[in-house]
């Protein structure tokens, strides 16, 4: 069975300012590797569709959904928070970028593939109920989590995070509710300052120090995330897919390289393959250095993919 990649043209149209890290290029360098390797070609394309309200409502606020529609710019740029913007495409970006989540689970549930990629912007996993911030609006991987949930009827569904930064927008959604299993590696302290103390028997939140490099992360992973996903037993994986601890990303101080996502993807894909029936759904996350995010992203699409 195929992997599909999934994404929208609307997500290269949303743009925070030309210095902004958080870039239309980080598409296209995905994009151009997956091509000059090859690989895209062997992908099941698909278009990301809009999420509705209703998929949104299940881990955002009304009011917070009415606000970012509302503010939305006609033309110009316009500051969620200091690192966050929209100009005027940016609310229909970010409804497809969640819309991707969500198609990616209905494609895997259906048997239609047996993996997802979603190769979308702005990213999601700092954006909580009712706040947008560190470049996401609304929740992709949450929207997709929560979709699986209450639409496909799952009870066990886990989410692996390893973005250089913790999503404590997926950690305070999902805090509560023990059928959502969220496993995190992120450096620490280091922004959003949150998760090193917050976990609970299904948040496992592994912060990792300045420095730390893949020997690191392995053993975190092996430790902490494994012996937790294998009690766990998801009915479906989800990956929020952050490059940014790259070694070369010098938005961070973490040292991984493209061997490490290769493992850290099959690693996830033999739990996959053991409780979840192979599904598994990838959403990007962070990674600013656009060759080591290119390199990333191929290493962990083309594990997934198996080829």
């Amino acid at each position: 069975m195929q992997t599909a990649y999934i994404s929208h043209p609307l997500c290269l149209k949303h743009d925070m300012g030309a210095h902004h890290p958080e870039s239309p290029a980080r598409i296209h360098a995905i994009e151009d590797r997956l091509i000059a390797s090859g690989l895209l070609s062997y992908l099941q394309r698909h278009d990301a569709p809009a999420a509705t309200r209703e998929q949104l409502l299940r881990v955002h606020d009304g009011a917070y959904i009415d606000s970012i529609e509302s503010i939305a710019p006609q033309q110009g740029i316009v500051q969620l928070d200091g690192d966050t913007a929209m100009n005027p495409f940016s609310y229909r970006a970010a409804l497809r970028a969640a819309g991707a989540v969500v198609l990616g689970v209905d494609l895997v549930m259906a048997g239609k593939v047996e993996n997802a990629f979603c190769n979308v912007r702005p990213p999601g996993h700092h954006a909580e109920r009712a706040r947008a911030m560190g470049f996401c609006i609304f929740n992709n991987i949450a929207v997709g989590a929560a979709h699986a949930l209450a639409h496909h009827g799952l009870q066990r569904v886990a989410i692996a995070d390893f973005d250089v930064h913790h999503g404590n927008g997926t950690e305070t959604i999902f805090h509560d509710n023990p059928r959502v299993m969220l496993c995190s590696t992120f450096q620490h302290p280091f922004y959003p300052y949150y998760g090193a103390d917050s976990g609970n028997e299904h948040i496992i939140n592994v912060p990792l120090s300045a420095g730390a490099g893949g020997d690191v992360f392995r053993s975190a992973v092996t430790q902490h995330w494994l012996p937790a996903l294998e009690n766990f037993k998801p009915e479906l994986l989800l990956i929020s897919a952050g490059f940014d601890a790259h070694r070369d990303d010098d938005m961070a101080m973490l040292n991984l390289a493209e061997p490490d996502y290769e493992w850290v993807t099959d690693v996830l894909k033999g739990i996959a393959g053991k409780y979840a029936q192979e599904r598994i759904v990838s959403a990007l996350e962070g990674g600013y250095e656009l060759h080591a995010l290119g390199r990333s992203a191929q290493a962990h699409i083309k594990a997934l993919s198996g080829l």
